[in-house]
Parts: structure tokens; sequence; C-alpha cells
């Protein structure tokens, strides 16, 4: 589970460094992805295949599908990444 600790680095922490980074945008976890964002207090909604994140004080709805092997989609993973960075949520409750 994202959160979890390993060594002195959570996994939410090494999720939110390779967001961030965007060197790795193909690998992100599509569960990871949205466990983060409801962690970070996203509202999910789901309507069929898409994954549909609102969030109080953020104008961007993020809209995200899973790929068949099971990641994120790299374009999405952007989306979040600009989210994270534009409205300051990459150190709400991730100890950083």
């Amino acid at each position: 589970m994202v959160g979890e600790e390993t060594g002195n680095v959570t996994r939410r922490e090494k999720l939110i460094a390779k967001i961030l980074a965007g060197t790795s945008d193909q690998s992100v976890s599509f569960d990871a992805l949205v466990t983060l964002l409801q962690e970070l207090g996203f509202e999910l909604r789901i309507q069929g295949s898409h994954h549909i994140f609102s969030r109080r004080g953020v104008a961007e709805i993020l809209n995200l599908q899973s790929r068949p092997d099971g990641t994120a989609k790299p374009y999405q993973v952007k989306q979040v990444r600009t989210a994270l960075t534009r409205y300051g949520l990459v150190g709400e409750d991730d100890g950083s």
C-alpha cells in the first residue's frame, strides 16, 4: 500500500518523487496513483472505466483511465504532476 514505510522513505514519497521527476510517466501504477490522489483529498467518482477526481480549491478535474498493463496513461500522469505542483499539494500529509 502507498504510504507504508520502506526504510526511511515511504512508498508514497517515492511515488511523488517519480511523478515529479517526469522521467517514468510510462511506468506509474494506476492503482498507486488513484490511492495517492485519494490520500491528498481528491474525491473519486467512477463512470465506466473513467476515474474522475475533483478537489475543493483545484480547478482541474482529473480524468484517469488504466492501461491494459495496469499503469496510468503517461499524459494523465503529466496532468496529475501539473496539478500537484500548481496547487502545492506535494507537501501535504506526506512527511516531506
